[in-house]
């Protein structure tokens, strides 16, 4: 029987309340609050947020919690915008969409900061929970290196800083490493075995399972096949952006035991019902023959932080209703 998980890639949308706190405590722009350095009453804030949204994803019925990532306003950039020796530039366009983010430059050695762990630390004991971190390769592509000097050479060291972070994490049950520029701006023929190494390494940092989760359309098929190199318990496909091209390379290469399917749109505010959810589960096991998936992870095909709070929470109910142990047994037997 598979094992069917209802969880999310994280990213969430900042609640209104807090949004509105934040300005009245600063007066700023929202992005001049998540510079690494916030005062005590703006932390306060994010702290009373990251718990009504974990208690959020507990009353869902979620089977992975993740802290929210709701200071991440550069997104999968946040890591290196709040680094000491990394400076915030002009603002980007993410990846072909209306979502910017801050310019990180590496101008100095990325050593651990320290600022993901405690975002996580902060959680306390929870039952299932998950860690976020943007992968080696999408993080590199989004950061331009004035230190480094080689595009090899930066790869390794974002995957080190990466792991240096990591190995600060409390305990956690699943490790969500997230890597749309794989699909966005995959590495040329070159480059792919450094990515399938940077990308194990940041897997070898932790005992959580580890899923690489990419989205924003299918990956090309040379990039599958050395992704499937690295040491990591599932790949994460995006089945609501392009489902014939990543249903053909599971068929075509083969994937882990494990699988993630972003199957729920994190993009879009219609909300997907239980049963459709399961029917798309079902359709993937049906049209991978050779597959004898273990474990099934249930979740949006990217992060949810484009959605307003009240379609972002419709959708953490309709995944985790969609995984229901009752329901899981009624189309795997």
């Amino acid at each position: 029987m598979v094992n069917v998980v209802a969880s999310t890639p994280g990213l969430f949308p900042l609640p209104d309340r807090a949004k509105t706190e934040l300005s009245d405590l600063k007066g700023h722009q929202k992005s001049d609050l998540v510079d690494g350095d916030e005062g005590a009453d703006v932390s306060a804030v994010y702290d009373r947020a990251r718990t009504e949204l974990i208690e959020r994803q507990q009353a869902a019925g979620l089977d992975r919690i993740v802290e929210g990532q709701l200071r991440w306003d550069d997104m999968l950039a946040h890591p290196l915008t709040v680094h000491d020796n990394v400076e915030t530039r002009g603002i980007v366009r993410y990846y072909d969409n209306n979502n910017f983010y801050r310019e990180p430059v590496v101008t100095g050695e990325l050593t651990e900061s320290g600022d993901m762990a405690a975002d996580l630390a902060s959680v306390g004991s929870v039952d299932g929970l998950q860690a976020i971190v943007p992968g080696p390769y999408s993080l590199a592509e989004l950061a331009t290196d004035e230190y480094y000097g080689d595009s090899g050479e930066f790869l390794a060291a974002v995957a080190d800083f990466l792991v240096g972070e990591i190995e600060s994490f409390p305990a956690v049950d699943t490790l969500f490493v997230l890597e749309p520029s794989l699909v966005e701006a995959p590495p040329a023929d070159g480059r792919n075995a450094a990515v399938s190494e940077a990308i194990d390494a940041v897997a070898g940092a932790t005992d959580a399972d580890v899923v690489v989760h990419t989205y924003f359309g299918a990956l090309p098929e040379k990039v599958h096949a050395h992704l499937l190199d690295a040491d990591i318990d599932a790949v994460g496909y995006d089945f609501v952006t392009d489902h014939e091209d990543s249903l053909y390379n599971i068929n075509e290469y083969g994937t882990k035991d494990d699988i993630a399917l972003g199957i729920v749109d994190g993009q879009n505010t219609r909300v997907e019902k239980a049963a459709t959810i399961k029917d798309r589960i079902r359709w993937v096991q049906e049209n991978t023959p050779a597959a004898e998936f273990e474990t099934v992870y249930a979740t949006a095909n990217s992060g949810l932080f484009y959605l307003p709070v009240n379609r972002f929470e419709e959708k953490l109910d309709a995944l985790a209703d969609a995984a229901a142990v009752e329901e899981v047994h009624a189309y795997n037997d």
